[in-house]
């Protein structure tokens, strides 16, 4: 995620201009993304064959959401390759996972600092929603060119007799971003007041 960081930098400062970034980390947005699948299915793993906590289906959905996004939508729908709305989850991507696998290996190492704890558990307050939003606005701007195409549809009859509308899969993804968001994002409130109000006691206490 430090490469994407710095690859969005570098093609920022060459070009002067926010505006289609995308295609200076798009090999490696996939890379990482794709990769976390084997970070997600290790998680759930170490659940089973118990019951999976909650907290580990959520972390599932946001990891099947980004994989997703990355490959189903943006990569196959080119034309929203330039949309503003990509930069805005791959900033939010990248600086959450960047926080987020530093609080992991400071946490290993029994040395964590309490600016990265914080960082972890404040920033996602602006990040989450700006993610969120960024995928959201992409997902919109594909269904025009998604139903022009018809991408990934099926249509009656065929010898399976089945048939699959990519177009309203889409808004139905869109819809599920409703339930699944919100519990996500307070199930992270409930962690940070959870860990930061156990440090700042940690902190008296000392």
């Amino acid at each position: 995620w430090l490469v994407i960081a710095v690859g969005l930098v570098r093609a920022y400062l060459a070009k002067g201009s926010y505006h289609s970034l995308y295609y200076s980390i798009e090999k490696p947005l996939k890379f990482f993304q794709t990769g976390a699948l084997l970070e997600d299915y290790l998680l759930i793993a170490k659940y089973l064959p118990g019951i999976v906590p909650s907290s580990v289906v959520l972390t599932a959905f946001q990891v099947m959401s980004r994989v997703f996004l990355t490959w189903a939508v943006t990569h196959s729908v080119k034309e929203v390759q330039t949309e503003d709305s990509v930069l805005l989850f791959v900033v939010a991507w990248t600086i959450t996972e960047i926080i987020r696998y530093s609080f992991y290996t400071f946490s290993l190492l029994n040395h964590l600092p309490y600016l990265i704890k914080w960082a972890r558990y404040t920033l996602f307050i602006v990040l989450y929603p700006m993610g969120v939003s960024g995928e959201l606005l992409t997902i919109y701007a594909a269904l025009p060119f998604v139903r022009q195409s018809g991408l990934y549809s099926i249509s009656l009859p065929n010898k399976y007799n089945f048939s699959f509308d990519y177009y309203t899969f889409l808004i139905l993804v869109m819809i599920s971003y409703i339930p699944i968001f919100p519990q996500l994002y307070f199930h992270m409130l409930h962690q940070r007041r959870k860990v930061l109000s156990h440090t700042e006691e940690h902190r008296k206490s000392e």
